[in-house]
């Protein structure tokens, strides 16, 4: 049965931080885990709609009506391991916020970014659980990811936060802050349109025709506003490239360069895929590039803040006498 070793893996991780303070580089390195886990499980979310599986467990949280656990079947099994790995994300979260309390210092900023992971892991679970009631409605199915990426501007900026000193945790908004976060604003636009893109094409979760809602549009024009909106972002970020550039901000700059080769990336796939027909791979590739897109589009918002910010690093060893 999964739940004792559930049980077992929160128990030890209580075990873990109720041993004492945690320092600010072991925090750092909970949240990133935290973060990581996170997009994990995005990517395993997508896998269960790719194949078909979205109905593979019929109940919540059960499998079945009368099973917690799968039967030896394709769908069902697939469908089972995500909702496994569900439990994975939830010890991650516990330690970041068990990790906020015990952190030595304390920060208030931490410890409410923190349980925001908490809110959206449950929220999370109602969604999951609403989407199987209503077998796979497409509206449900994208507030399931847009959600997602909300999970993961959250555990980025816990994550951002935890690696700046306590001096510097406070930073105010740059010069280009404004630009970033027009950018990020039209990153949001593109990710909702990629859900009604998904929403309307053929991958609906389930294998069951009669199931399988679509949303009413059609795919070439909204993937044609997709990648309109793609291009007006990239161009974006491209612009913000040049800018940090010619002011020497060199931290922005690398970000916004980052953001633009994912982004390009992410173009090429999109287009691999579409005129492809859409395989599940690449669309797997497509759902793991959007994420890692969106990490480095609030990366390079946060970056722009300024003020005294020194990165976090264990703490050295003292200089021995003369």
């Amino acid at each position: 049965m999964p739940y004792p070793l559930l049980v077992s893996s929160i128990s030890a991780s209580l075990r873990a931080v109720a041993l004492g303070p945690v320092n600010p580089a072991r925090y750092v390195r909970w949240t990133r885990g935290a973060l990581w886990s996170l997009t994990v499980i995005v990517v395993s979310g997508g896998a269960v709609r790719l194949t078909g599986s979205g109905l593979g467990c019929s109940d919540w949280p059960n499998c079945e009506e009368d099973q917690f656990v799968a039967d030896l079947e394709y769908h069902a099994l697939i469908e089972f391991a995500n909702r496994l790995f569900t439990g994975v994300v939830a010890v991650a979260v516990i330690m970041a916020v068990l990790g906020s309390l015990r952190r030595s210092p304390r920060r208030a900023d931490l410890l409410g970014w923190s349980w925001g992971l908490v809110a959206g892991v449950a929220a999370q679970v109602v969604l999951g659980a609403v989407l199987v009631k209503t077998e796979l409605d497409p509206r449900f199915t994208m507030g399931h990811f847009l959600l997602s990426m909300v999970l993961l501007a959250n555990a980025v900026v816990l994550m951002e936060l935890a690696g700046r000193d306590d001096a510097g945790a406070r930073r105010s908004p740059g010069v280009f802050t404004p630009a970033a976060r027009a950018i990020s604003a039209v990153a949001a636009i593109l990710l909702v349109s990629g859900t009604i893109v998904t929403g309307s094409g053929p991958h609906s979760g389930s294998d069951e025709a009669e199931v399988a809602q679509r949303l009413p549009f059609l795919v070439r024009e909204v993937t044609r506003v997709h990648s309109i909106v793609a291009l007006v972002l990239l161009g974006g970020i491209l612009w913000l490239v040049r800018s940090t550039h010619q002011q020497q901000q060199p931290e922005v700059r690398k970000r916004a360069l980052v953001a633009a080769g994912l982004l390009v990336a992410q173009g090429a796939v999109g287009y691999w895929q579409y005129f492809a027909g859409v395989p599940v791979l690449l669309v797997g590739v497509h759902i793991l590039g959007a994420s890692l897109s969106w990490i480095a589009i609030v990366r390079l918002h946060l970056s722009t803040a300024v003020g005294a910010a020194v990165a976090v690093s264990p703490p050295r060893s003292p200089e021995p006498a003369s």
